[in-house]
């Protein structure tokens, strides 16, 4: 029977799992995810808020603007906005410049939502940065943006 190969450690290769980019952006969306759900009551996901949120600041807009805007891939957009839908917070209908496609908008329900979340979700960024000061809440903005 042949032994089973040893594992290699941060000892052999030096990686720390803990230090690394990935772990640490993982475990923050974590925690920003927690506070988000304490504060939306789970009323919305943060990908539901984004799609809500968007079409507040800009408009109706096509599904497909909508997702690029919010940095989602199609199939994720559409079930976003699928669902959101069945809860009667969106509505589409079709662009009267373009028959082809159809526009998502916010129902008055949508609209008394994303208002209502976008209370919490002032005090959820604020919540995550508490651990900050003011220069480094700046820095770090500046340096995901970057990265983003």
């Amino acid at each position: 029977m042949a032994q089973m190969p040893k594992a290699r450690t941060s000892e052999d290769h030096g990686y720390q799992l803990h230090e690394q980019v990935g772990f640490l952006l993982r475990k923050a969306y974590q925690r920003n995810c927690t506070i988000f759900s304490d504060k939306i009551d789970g009323a919305l996901t943060p990908m539901q808020f984004s799609i809500l949120h968007r079409l507040a600041e800009d408009g109706p807009m096509s599904q497909n603007m909508l997702g690029r805007s919010v940095a989602m891939d199609g199939a994720t957009t559409k079930g976003v906005v699928d669902r959101l839908s069945a809860r009667g917070l969106l509505r589409t209908e079709r662009d009267p410049s373009d028959r082809r496609r159809h526009l998502v908008s916010l129902t008055a329900e949508g609209v008394q939502l994303v208002n209502a979340a976008t209370d919490a979700a002032i005090e959820v960024s604020a919540d995550v940065l508490d651990p900050l000061n003011k220069r480094e809440r700046e820095t770090l903005i500046r340096l995901l943006a970057k990265i983003a």
